[in-house]
């Protein structure tokens, strides 16, 4: 799961990538074992790594073409697993709820009563 993590972090960053230190914050890793699990990854031909020209001083990753076929791969299964498992499973109707219901998950989502409670539907 981490290296699939790392692989759609670099995918979504673009042909440019992002910095080691960044990739390692985003996975809650130590810069130690971030850079052994990028070790793995280069070694498999799947990223590349190289100076950052930001600075000279830190090191950018980003995905090789095997890397890009890779993680499309493993995206589009996952998405298919997705819908297989949940979605497929749903009606119309249930579909619907469960967007509402994301719509109000959403961290922008206004309509937050006082206490950070929403009026339950019910109520409306």
């Amino acid at each position: 799961m981490a290296e699939y993590s790392v692989l759609s972090l670099l995918y979504e960053a673009g042909p440019d990538g992002m910095r080691m230190s960044d990739l390692a914050q985003r996975r809650l890793m130590s810069t130690g074992g971030f850079t052994r699990l990028a070790d793995r990854l280069q070694n498999r031909g799947l990223i590349e790594r190289r100076r950052s020209a930001v600075d000279g001083r830190g090191f950018d990753a980003s995905l090789t073409a095997d890397g890009r076929k890779l993680i499309r791969r493993a995206r589009r299964q996952h998405h298919n697993d997705l819908r297989e498992l949940f979605f497929d499973r749903l009606d119309d109707d249930h579909l619907r709820c469960l967007a509402e219901i994301w719509t109000l998950l959403a961290p922008d989502a206004g309509g937050a009563r006082a206490g950070g409670k929403r009026e339950s539907r019910k109520a409306r």
